[in-house]
């Protein structure tokens, strides 16, 4: 017993090595803003995938085409017919917005963005 707690004073009172507040607070500092640049850059690159996903779906086209059909030899009158169906997609404001940026980055910051066909 008395072995332990002789041990856990000389433990105590050891200062070897020890690490002072200044250079807790310098690594803590060096961390935080190394944290708040790897974070602001992954919002970037979020944002620049999502710019990305809506200028794709933008340019989606939609239209569709399917035939009719007759059929059959029922003299005058034909036994079975269906007219065939077309759609076109027209192009909207949204369709031709390839080069809209969202994200700000570089030479690009001050130039205006496309706000569609005009």
């Amino acid at each position: 017993m008395g072995r332990t707690v002789s041990l856990m004073g000389n433990l105590w009172t050891d200062e070897t090595g020890a690490i002072l507040s200044a250079e807790l607070v310098l690594i803590l500092t060096i961390l935080v803003l190394g944290t708040i640049v790897g974070l602001a850059e992954v919002a970037k690159a979020v944002n620049t995938e999502l710019n990305d996903v809506s200028n794709a779906i933008g340019r989606l086209d939609q239209s569709y085409f399917f035939a009719g059909y007759k059929s059959g030899t029922g003299g005058a009158k034909g036994i079975s017919e269906t007219a065939g169906a077309r759609y076109t997609d027209g192009v909207d404001d949204c369709d031709l917005n390839g080069t809209c940026e969202i994200v700000c980055s570089g030479s690009n910051c001050n130039t205006p963005t496309n706000e569609g066909n005009q």
